[in-house]
């Protein structure tokens, strides 16, 4: 009989995911989690995000937190960074979100960040945010690209101009 991991358990639970209703998957997550140490990292990661495949971002994101504090390795806390940047936008604190991955590093961060940096009407360093990131995978564009990124928030744009004239 093979022997499983935690994280094995982890990996079959979230494959399975789709197939329960929200009671069940908090139940499921909660029996793994018990198999750890009370506040363990990524127990508390695996909840948190079981919270936020539920759509509860506000009951995710003290746990997102916690993890974070306990100490998480290097993959859980690269998504747990962006996943609590997400929750923290979904509930309406943009500004929170884009000082969450203020040093995060990664295209999912980049993403993030750009939305959130959206939200806040910061339009042209969203969009600096998204198009440095997509740089990254076109070799023949990418220093072009590259560079107008950097344009964007280096110099006015035609609408900044005309709504400081007015």
């Amino acid at each position: 009989m093979p022997v499983t991991t935690w994280d094995d358990d982890i990996a079959r639970f979230w494959a399975e995911a789709d197939e329960l209703d929200g009671d069940a998957l908090l139940e499921g997550i909660r029996e793994l989690a018990a198999q750890r140490l009370a506040g363990d990292a990524a127990a508390l990661f695996e909840e948190a995000s079981a919270h936020d495949y539920l759509g509860e971002e506000a009951r995710a994101i003290p746990l997102y937190r916690q993890a974070l504090a306990a100490g998480l390795d290097e993959v859980r806390h690269s998504q747990a960074v962006v996943q609590l940047a997400s929750s923290l936008r979904n509930v309406g604190d943009a500004a929170g979100s884009v000082e969450v991955l203020q040093d995060a590093e990664g295209e999912a961060a980049a993403a993030f960040r750009a939305l959130a940096l959206h939200d806040l009407g910061r339009h042209a360093e969203a969009l600096r945010v998204a198009l440095t990131a997509l740089a990254g995978t076109l070799p023949e564009y990418g220093r072009a690209v590259r560079a107008y990124a950097e344009e964007l928030t280096s110099r006015p744009t035609g609408s900044q101009e005309s709504t400081e004239e007015s």
